[in-house]
């Protein structure tokens, strides 16, 4: 029996057959060399970065609790991630005027500009995925993940206090 990639014969992965994680990492591989050949390499962008500009495309404005929220990041790492991309001109963060202890993130004319060209790069990467999912598997597989993804930690310590939350239970903007 051969494998699709590289012409490999097929292995047992025994109990990992029936391991999501497994499943998602592997997948991850393939998705991540389509974004780095069509968007990492030629943008210079970390795949959290592109994903951080997407959604203040979408939002227009992002506190960074949201933007933390969001992106499922402590507040530390979201810090030195929105330092790099300010330090390369694409965002600024802004007072709030109704509360000056809040910042809002916005991109810049700079960050603008990328994030349009970024727009129409992304249909390229994702056609090369559309000749192995049908439409229908491709919303399926969304809808899956996006489920996966909402469990985030659900199964964790309930007795361990408020700080075991995910984030953003409990709070709103």
């Amino acid at each position: 029996m051969k494998s699709s990639r590289n012409n490999q014969p097929s292995m047992a992965k025994g109990i990992l057959s029936s391991v999501i994680g497994y499943h998602i990492a592997t997948a991850r591989v393939t998705t991540q060399e389509l974004f780095v050949r069509h968007i990492g390499e030629p943008f210079s962008l970390r795949p959290v970065e592109f994903s951080l500009l997407m959604l203040l495309q979408s939002h227009g404005h992002l506190t960074p609790k949201q933007l933390s929220r969001l992106l499922a990041l402590p507040g530390p790492n979201l810090s030195m991630l929105l330092d790099r991309i300010q330090d390369r001109g694409l965002v600024e963060r802004v007072r709030s005027a109704v509360d000056r202890r809040s910042q809002q993130i916005h991109l810049t004319s700079t960050g603008q500009e990328l994030v349009h060209r970024l727009e129409a790069r992304v249909p390229g990467m994702e056609v090369e995925l559309d000749a192995v999912l049908s439409p229908a598997e491709r919303a399926m597989l969304i809808e899956l993940l996006q489920k996966v993804a909402a469990h985030g930690g659900s199964g964790r310590d309930t007795q361990a206090g408020p700080e075991s939350a995910r984030p953003g239970e409990g709070d709103e903007d």
